[in-house]
């Protein structure tokens, strides 16, 4: 680790405050991540933010929340208000895997030592700090906050779950990405204006008694959505609940939303429009260390640390909208692009550090091919309150051109301390089949896949069709795995040209609402068909915010209202997610016996016959129907 002064990384203890020379501190984050002073954790850029607003802001990282509560008071009272996220991940989601199995580590932990954190860590830090300092406005954030900010369902309790504002206590939620809210209620407090007063900003949540009247900001609408209490008994309500929330989370011009709680409103008001390229870059290029703390350095390394320390984030959001993740409903569906010239001085950045040897593990972002991809017509963009932009087709008015990025790739290649850049996110393999992409009119996706997979393929590329049934991907908002052959079809084109073997690992979903088991069957018989041999599934986890989740819960989807079976049952999920490994001796019995009973024996045979045996009947038939063809044409002479 580099040897810096204390003062580089923001204050941990409150030895580090006294070196500073400060009586006490205005703002106080609390977090459940160890803290890495770097861009891609949360509480380094919000508490960079802060720091650069004026304010002397101190970290509690981690703290003890069981038997001592002296962390949280170990900088006293602070001027302004106590900040909490429960890290970078939903604390839920970090503990128990889609089994709800508790987890043996945490990648957010020095040595990735689980146990550091509580469940409902938001909740769990903020009700303490309400009891410990209960005049205190207290601000939550983060991924966890920003997706709970609604009636939401819990997996893992199975049950309907109020607005995190209401379990909590929290006096104000931003939800999203809170670089520009949060600007906006520093200078207000700056101003003298206490935080839990504050109503008037974009992109924050509150809760204020029922028979207070909403007061009127910016020429708002206001959308209602069915109390709380309704929809504790009525499935229907709720779902329909989700569709008025991601139609104006996603909207420029979005309405402000409230819902009953009790006798409590809460109050959502609508986000900002998507950062510009200049903010993106302000927040991008405040004075991180890009290190973990110094006080880690007898306890391990930090595993997300260590994954991301030469990597670099390109962008944010994702226009996607799949049904089963997060991204698009926390980043926003709108993508929020960095300068070339911010990015080529992060490259340098990561280049002077000490353990660095040429490679940069990922020039990324949610989805690594959408960097500068916006509509051509904005105005068309500000009226649409479409879900995703690219299902089910994509839409003409998105430039989806790859020119800036294939040129951005060329740049990091070029500087001299780099020996490869890789591409470890996501590839939209989608956006780069012209049968599906149809604007693609300058042969730019071509350039782009000759660029990414000589140059940036770190062994093998990983991508994520997630299905190969028409009916699931439909419900996954994906497209039709059709696509996913043509694209595997212009890998392997490519690969031979240059001389190249790099591995294409496709990722698969079990267990996803509308995926019935004969699904899973001619999913693992199609990808076999394909020369895959799949060692790891994800198993589908409802988290709140997402359509599918939605679905898994009420039993239909939330814009049709038309109802879709979900696998429930620890059973029907085993059972999906087996056929993945057909190829291991002791499923094949079971997968026989399943089929047959399933009345789909055809799949059976499919599925478990010898490759050896397949390719000699294959080539047997072949024989016949030559044989066959030569009869007749002797036939007709």
């Amino acid at each position: 680790m580099l040897e810096r002064p204390i003062t580089d990384w923001l204050p941990l203890t409150k030895k580090e405050i006294e070196k500073r020379g400060w009586d006490d501190v205005d703002v106080v984050l609390i977090s459940g991540d160890a803290y890495v002073d770097h861009p891609a954790f949360g509480t380094a850029v919000i508490g960079r933010i802060i720091e650069s607003e004026g304010f002397r802001v101190a970290v509690v990282a981690q703290p003890n929340w069981k038997d001592d509560l002296r962390d949280f008071k170990k900088f006293g009272r602070p001027k302004y208000f106590f900040g909490v996220t429960a890290g970078c991940m939903d604390s839920m989601v970090n503990h128990y895997t889609a089994n709800k199995r508790l987890r043996s580590n945490d990648s957010y932990t020095p040595g990735g030592e689980a146990g550091y954190r509580p469940d409902y860590a938001t909740t769990v830090y903020t009700k303490i700090l309400k009891e410990l300092y209960p005049d205190v406005p207290v601000l939550i954030g983060g991924i966890e906050a920003s997706l709970r900010r609604v009636t939401h369902y819990d997996y893992w309790q199975d049950r309907l779950m109020p607005t995190i504002l209401e379990d909590s206590g929290a006096d104000l939620l931003v939800y999203g990405m809170g670089e520009q809210p949060l600007r906006e209620l520093l200078r207000l407090v700056k101003q003298g204006i206490p935080m839990n007063t504050i109503k008037n900003v974009n992109q924050i949540a509150y809760l204020q008694p029922s028979n207070e009247p909403l007061q009127e900001f910016n020429g708002w609408e206001t959308v209602e959505l069915a109390s709380h209490e309704v929809c504790l008994k009525d499935k229907i309500k709720y779902a329909s609940n989700f569709k008025i929330v991601e139609v104006e989370s996603n909207k420029w011009q979005a309405n402000r939303i409230t819902q009953q709680v009790g006798k409590k409103t809460l109050v959502i008001n609508p986000p900002f429009k998507t950062m510009e390229e200049t903010e993106m870059d302000k927040s991008f290029d405040l004075p991180y260390t890009r290190l973990p703390h110094p006080k880690y350095k007898k306890r391990g390394t930090i595993p997300a640390y260590e994954m991301i320390k030469f990597s670099l984030n390109m962008h944010r959001g994702c226009f996607g909208g799949c049904s089963f993740c997060t991204i698009s409903a926390h980043q926003g569906k709108f993508i929020a692009s960095r300068s070339e010239t911010s990015i080529m001085k992060e490259v340098e950045q990561i280049a002077q550090h000490p353990e660095f040897k040429g490679y940069i593990s990922d020039l990324g972002g949610p989805s690594a091919n959408m960097y500068r991809m916006k509509g051509k017509d904005e105005s068309i963009c500000a009226r649409c309150q479409s879900p995703s932009c690219i299902h089910p087709v994509i839409c003409s008015n998105l430039d989806t051109s790859h020119k800036p990025l294939t040129q951005l790739y060329k740049k990091v290649d070029e500087h001299p301390k780099i020996k490869k850049a890789f591409v470890g996110s996501g590839v939209r393999y989608d956006l780069l089949v012209d049968d599906f992409n149809k604007n693609n009119q300058d042969g730019n996706h071509d350039e782009y896949m000759e660029q990414l997979i000589t140059r940036h393929v770190s062994g093998r590329l990983k991508v994520a069709p997630e299905h190969t049934s028409d009916n699931t991907l439909k419900i996954m908002r994906k497209p039709s795995f059709k696509y996913f052959r043509k694209f595997k079809e212009k890998y392997d084109e490519i690969q031979t040209k240059h001389g190249m073997n790099q591995p294409l690992i496709p990722y698969f979903i079990s267990s996803h609402p509308g995926c019935e088991e004969v699904d899973m069957a001619n999913l693992a018989a199609e990808t076999k068909d394909l020369g895959f041999q799949l060692e790891q599934v994800q198993d589908f986890t409802p988290t709140p915010m997402t359509v599918a989740e939605v679905i898994y819960y009420s039993g239909v989807h939330p814009y049709t209202l038309q109802p879709i079976a979900t696998a429930k049952t620890r059973e029907e999920k085993l059972a999906q997610n087996k056929y993945f490994f057909w190829y291991k001796p002791e499923i094949k019995t079971w997968i026989k016996q399943r089929l047959i009973k399933l009345k789909r024996p055809d799949l059976a045979e499919k599925l478990l016959a010898n490759p050896k045996k397949q390719a000699a009947d294959q080539i047997a038939e072949f024989d016949k129907s030559s044989n066959n063809q030569r009869r007749k044409n002797k036939f007709r002479r």
